[in-house]
């Protein structure tokens, strides 16, 4: 069975600079990648300022307003909370969410709150694939500790059941890989496809190699960085694509 995987950093649905707001034109580059499965960080759930001064915002979270008919079933997991609203990291999936729950990976400190959405998606023939999303912490005693948190997580998942981790790892230095491959069997597709993580930071002049799509349990197809445009001036971060085989 094969599967596309979608993830994109949406930058709370405002292009570079926050300067214009580009929800509706994220929504149609994400519907044309035609993903299964689409794994989104920085994902608005409210905020009532930009709702009241903004024409077009929508009526609905957004990640509800992205999934729209394309995709059946959603998750949110909210991370992030302040007066005008909240916001964290959200799942959108052609395959029916049986369960999902948000695991608390925040640090100490001031640091923005940060978490694990664990989806397990129904496949057909009765099989699971567990997704989980993923937006670690800028700091790197932080995210160390947070992919110990990914670590555990991934290892108490039943062995036989495929896994899907893909998000923004902030992991400019590229440490992550070693220890998650170690501790929970991990591989990126990329890394394996092409010998290093494809870089996505800035968008528009991409750089550092911060977003990933992790595996276990399922065969690298086809990895796929999305071409600039219309990409580059809809988020900070450049999108990932691949196809996977289970």
């Amino acid at each position: 069975m094969n599967l596309k995987i979608l993830t994109i950093n949406l930058h709370k649905g405002f292009g570079v600079f926050n300067r214009r707001f580009v929800l509706p034109e994220l929504r149609e580059a994400v519907r044309s990648v035609s993903a299964d499965v689409v794994f989104l960080q920085e994902v608005l759930g409210e905020h009532e300022l930009h709702a009241a001064r903004i024409p077009n915002w929508p009526q609905t979270p957004h990640y509800e307003f992205l999934a729209d008919t394309l995709w059946n079933d959603f998750a949110y997991g909210r991370n992030a909370v302040y007066p005008q609203g909240h916001h964290g990291n959200a799942l959108l999936s052609k395959f029916i969410i049986s369960q999902h729950h948000n695991h608390d990976v925040s640090t100490a400190g001031p640091e923005e709150k940060r978490g694990l959405l664990h989806c397990v998606l129904s496949l057909p023939g009765g099989r699971a694939l567990h997704a989980i999303c993923v937006h670690l912490g800028l700091r790197a005693a932080q995210r160390r500790q947070q992919v110990d948190g990914l670590c555990r997580l991934v290892n108490g998942l039943p062995p036989q059941d495929p896994v899907v981790v893909a998000g923004d790892f902030n992991d400019w230095e590229q440490r992550a890989h070693r220890q998650l491959s170690g501790c929970a069997g991990l591989r990126e597709v990329f890394v394996q496809a092409h010998g290093r993580a494809a870089r996505t930071f800035p968008a528009r002049w991409p750089l550092l190699r911060l977003d990933r799509i992790y595996v276990r349990g399922a065969r690298v197809h086809h990895p796929v960085v999305l071409p600039r445009t219309p990409w580059a001036h809809l988020s900070d971060h450049a999108p990932l694509a691949a196809e996977v085989s289970l």
